[in-house]
């Protein structure tokens, strides 16, 4: 039984035994005094009910073993300025959009022609190839909208008058084949070698030209090039050639005159593009990662960068981005699958480089890395440094 209602139990005895004892002084009876004596024990019956239930009861409050003990309740304070914002992430700084009209179909020279002159410029059209091709329509637009021009595919006649010869010769020489020899295809065999050279003298004319290989036989039709040997006289691109034998092993040291410059990453374009505080330098097309592999966005640093760089060939890096001890060390050279150069960034394993496979440029993927032709990757050194910032969005 509850204690409440023994108490209310107890009053309604003491209200009786109160009610007995007037009656009683009023007209004594011997059923009276029993009835009160009856009432005063079942008082003292509940009321020793009762004390033994609040004793229980507040026994029963207490924990028995130490491990049941709970420390005090303390309150918390209630904060009366709500907690600091978290600041927001601030957006991937881009540099201002182009529209990248279509080109009106040109004739195979005037094409060749403009891209000469815009590669001449290091705006690079991909390939020379007189076609009319993605790349060479973004390389036209990005050079007018750097020169404040109608982004239109209009051919400007001063244009091509900077280049008054489409086409030149180019002589074979004795030297020419100390870059063309035997190259295995599995790796391992190439980690044996001390340069991976290019495989025939086709490749060598065709990466010189900044040209599609298919471009110089057309050019130059009813040549046995299996047998191409020095002295042998080829039709070429009049463009500045990639002279190869002029790059020297070394590491590239920070040019103080380039500090500001900044290096833009369209993973969606698939450009490059070099900015000096607001104009536009250059704009070369770029292979940037791939969907497994993505280039990571956002903003990097150029760590370092060198010439005939050795590569470090580890499937587990290249298809996991995990590194591991089952790799090969692969020597410089043309067909090296980084190229003639290598910029590491401050992200483990990703990097801009050269290739050895320029017909893939803007197609194939990569491993994450920002990947240009070799002649494109050649003339990047030269215009960026050490310590710039690049912005892969």
């Amino acid at each position: 039984m509850r204690p409440s209602l023994l108490l209310r139990f107890l009053e309604f005895c003491d209200w009786v035994d109160a009610h007995f004892e007037r009656n009683e002084a009023v007209s004594p009876s011997c059923a009276i005094p029993f009835c009160g004596a009856l009432l005063r024990a079942m008082k003292r019956f509940a009321g020793t009910i009762v004390t033994l239930s609040i004793l229980l009861s507040a026994n029963a409050q207490q924990p028995r073993w130490p491990w049941q003990q709970q420390p005090p309740f303390r309150a918390v304070p209630l904060r009366r300025t709500p907690p600091p914002a978290a600041a927001p992430v601030a957006p991937t700084p881009k540099p201002t959009p182009k529209v990248f009209v279509a080109l009106p179909n040109y004739d195979e020279e005037t094409a060749t022609r403009l891209q000469i002159f815009l590669d001449n410029n290091n705006f690079g059209p991909g390939k020379i190839d007189g076609k009319m091709g993605e790349f060479f329509r973004k390389a036209l637009i990005s050079f007018k909208h750097a020169h404040a021009q109608r982004e239109t595919g209009v051919v400007d006649q001063w244009m091509l008058d900077q280049v008054p010869q489409t086409f030149t010769t180019y002589t074979i020489k004795g030297d020419d084949l100390a870059y063309v020899g035997n190259l295995p295809t599995a790796h391992e065999e190439q980690a044996k070698l001390k340069f991976l050279p290019y495989t025939s003298l086709l490749e060598f004319v065709a990466e010189r030209f900044h040209s599609a290989e298919t471009y110089i036989q057309k050019l130059n039709p009813g040549m046995d090039w299996e047998h191409l040997e020095p002295g042998d006289e080829l039709k070429v691109p009049n463009v500045m050639p990639f002279e190869i034998e002029k790059v020297t092993e070394q590491k590239i040291p920070a040019k103080p005159e380039f500090a500001v410059r900044k290096i833009y990453v369209d993973t969606k374009e698939r450009l490059l593009e070099v900015f000096d505080n607001d104009k536009l330098v250059c704009v070369f097309p770029i292979t940037p990662g791939s969907t497994a592999l993505p280039a990571p966005v956002g903003t990097w640093k150029i760590q370092g960068a060198a010439t005939w760089p050795w590569f470090r060939y580890d499937e587990g890096m290249l298809n996991y981005g995990v590194r591991t001890e089952n790799y090969y060390n692969l020597p410089p050279g043309p067909n090296n699958l980084v190229g003639v150069l290598w910029m590491s960034l401050n992200k483990t394993g990703i990097g801009i480089h050269g290739t050895n496979n320029p017909e893939t440029i803007g197609r194939a993927a990569s491993h994450g890395c920002i990947r240009l032709a070799n002649w494109d990757a050649n003339r990047i050194k030269e215009l960026v440094s050490v310590g710039n910032t690049v912005i892969i969005f």
